[in-house]
């Protein structure tokens, strides 16, 4: 239980201190203009989707999967300036539960992600983007959206306690960006080369995806062949999810503890 009250401190600590950095927020709101742009009206101009001419509504999941991804870098230059700062180096001098300061901040990322979500959906309806599956398949696809970028915030965590240093953090930070783009977020796979096509649809990404293109009831259903996370993509982002968390868990819980021994 002291776990849980720890952790929501923690997590309160770094929402309350987004009241000081308003460029944040505004970023979240600014951003996905830009990509709807020029994904939605500039590429997806040229590219084709098998079934169906809406490439917005392709793309859409696409961006809350991009949304999704940004707990990972978020979360390691958060914790990594924290690092540098001493900040981490007092909360273990605290009788704190060294679960509580990863779950803190994984917690705070979840949190922040409801408000970018609604804003891309936002900008998805603008553009012309439904969810066509009824209530309960939507708020299927909108959990599993914050389930990853919960586990993704978890991986960042351990990198920035890792990492330590802001500056190398964020400079790492734009490397993470890949990761949307090698899967099946904005491009389908089949298409591509097969070296290229395996990394794409083994993807956790990719997965979540398609999945959410699936509970939606957008287009973009991966055909026979495709990998067995395609093809089960609400069984396979479960699975991606609960695998990372099992391992970036325990590992950030001992890295706070350990670090600067």
């Amino acid at each position: 239980m002291n776990v849980l009250i720890d952790g929501w401190t923690l997590t309160r600590r770094k929402l309350l201190r987004l009241r000081h950095e308003p460029g944040t927020l505004l970023t979240i709101m600014l951003m996905p203009t830009v990509f709807v742009v020029l994904f939605g009206f500039v590429f997806g101009s040229a590219i084709g989707i098998p079934g169906s001419g809406n490439y917005r509504e392709y793309m859409m999941p696409g961006m809350f999967v991009l949304g999704t991804g940004t707990a990972l870098s978020s979360a390691m230059v958060d914790v990594a300036m924290d690092q540098s700062r001493g900040v981490m180096d007092r909360l273990r001098s605290m009788p704190t539960n060294r679960v509580s300061v990863p779950l803190g901040q994984s917690g705070a990322e979840a949190l922040i992600g409801v408000y970018g979500l609604v804003v891309m959906m936002v900008y998805g309806l603008i553009v012309g983007w439904r969810a066509h599956s009824g209530i309960a398949q939507t708020a299927a696809g909108i959990g599993l959206l914050l389930l990853l970028r919960y586990t993704l915030a978890w991986v960042g965590t351990y990198l920035g306690l890792a990492i330590r240093n802001a500056s190398t953090a964020a400079n790492l930070a734009p490397l993470t960006l890949p990761l949307t783009m090698v899967s099946n977020a904005f491009v389908p796979t089949d298409g591509m080369p097969t070296w290229l096509r395996v990394i794409c649809e083994w993807n956790p990404l990719s997965a979540l995806a398609t999945a959410t293109r699936t509970l939606f009831g957008n287009p973009g259903t991966p055909g026979p062949d495709a990998a067995w996370p395609l093809t089960h993509p609400v069984a396979a982002t479960l699975l991606w999810a609960g695998l990372l968390l099992v391992i970036f868990v325990p590992l950030s819980a001992r890295r706070f503890a350990r670090a600067g021994l």
